[in-house]
């Protein structure tokens, strides 16, 4: 693994991993396979004892596997010295872990410090990752934990596992301690900084709701350590693998699926979007030919900048320039539908576009888009509770 790692995350790759303990009968993990994409959030989801937190471990070798093999992009784990492959993967663990006798500032630099950054370089990391997960740094990086709140805590315990770009963070029950409200919060800003970030986490829970909001993909797992159904969550709610899936998952899936199915998975509308130096009168054109009325003006990284629409044209030739109404809004992709639904209802356009990482848009939402949505949801339950009484 090269110390030089890029700020986007790499693929891991479990394959055939068993972990048996001594003394300690049956594997806490058994022949698992499991493929994580670059970049992507995947959630290890199951009881107390089904072999979770030994996979994560696995991962940056706290534990050994017994066999099997565990490629960290591309690259074999065992073949990298254990100390330097933590080093390059962040790790988050509940309550924070920070150590007490250190400021914030000492706790974020410690992996930049052990890596030979200098004092500068540290320095600057320190302040840039403190206003990323929304501390300011001239308040707390001369901090003691003692001082913190558990939000606060976990916020540098996330900016620490950030410090030296890794592509790979593992989070083991971050959020667990955590009030509802602050627990809430953390998760938004989580998804928040993965849109920016990109990186690849692997994120162990025992919390359905928490798994079904900020996985990409769910490994729903079970005793003796393996993985029974692995899949993005709306489709482990309206096709679950087993019986086992679903008294896990327990009542009320069809509310889950409304509150908790993601923009991002909902086929999304697909208006008419150029550049500010388009031609006024090939956008005319093309806005009549598309027959809505309106465009998108995107800057040069594809954000949302201007609604335009056809009287804005008229009479107008050469590049579009700064033609049209300010986007007042934007729906992220990784926003559940029931916070869509009510962005929506309180937006200032009918249509709203929705951006997809590093605010780049994605589609566009509306409430006929959220209506078909939810139609197509039901139909699936419908279809499901079908199978479900065919089999029995």
């Amino acid at each position: 693994m090269p110390d030089d790692q890029p700020a986007g995350g790499v693929p891991i790759e479990l394959n055939k991993v068993t972990k048996v303990f001594p003394g300690g009968g049956a594997p806490a993990v058994q022949e698992l396979d499991l493929n994580i994409p670059a970049g992507e959030i995947v959630v290890l989801l199951g009881p107390s004892g089904c072999g979770k937190t030994t996979t994560m471990r696995m991962i940056n070798r706290l534990i050994e596997p017994s066999s099997g093999d565990i490629l960290i992009g591309g690259q074999n784990s065992r073949d990298i010295d254990p100390d330097r492959l933590r080093r390059h993967i962040g790790y988050v663990i509940q309550q924070a872990g920070l150590f007490p006798h250190m400021t914030v500032a000492a706790n974020i630099g410690q992996v930049p410090k052990m890596l030979g950054w200098d004092k500068q370089r540290i320095s600057e990391r320190v302040d840039e990752l403190l206003t990323l997960v929304g501390m300011e740094p001239a308040t707390f990086r001369d901090s003691y934990p003692r001082r913190l709140s558990g939000g606060q805590q976990q916020r540098v315990g996330v900016a620490r596992a950030l410090a030296a770009d890794p592509p790979v963070l593992l989070m083991d029950e971050p959020f667990g301690a955590l009030d509802p409200i602050t627990r809430e919060r953390l998760q938004d800003e989580l998804l928040h900084l993965q849109d920016d970030l990109a990186k690849t986490i692997v994120f162990v829970t025992h919390d359905v709701d928490e798994a079904l909001k900020i996985g990409d993909h769910i490994a729903i797992m079970q005793r003796p350590g393996h993985i029974v159904q692995y899949a993005r969550p709306a489709e482990i709610l309206t096709n679950p693998a087993s019986d086992y899936v679903e008294q896990f998952l327990g009542a009320g899936s069809s509310m889950r699926l409304l509150r908790l199915t993601k923009v991002g998975d909902i086929e999304l509308d697909q208006v008419v979007h150029t550049s500010e130096g388009t031609d006024a009168e090939e956008l005319r054109q093309e806005i009549e030919r598309d027959g809505r009325g309106y465009a998108l003006i995107t800057d040069g990284m594809r954000r949302p900048l201007r609604w335009i629409n056809q009287a804005d044209l008229e009479e107008r030739s050469g590049p579009i320039g700064a033609t049209g109404d300010r986007v007042t809004g934007a729906i992220g992709h990784r926003m559940t539908l029931q916070d869509a639904l009510e962005a929506l209802l309180n937006a200032d356009t009918d249509v709203v576009p929705v951006v997809g990482r590093r605010q780049a848009y994605a589609g566009a939402l509306s409430l006929a888009t959220v209506q078909n949505a939810i139609a197509s949801i039901k139909s699936r339950e419908r279809e499901r509770r079908l199978r479900r009484g065919e089999a029995q």
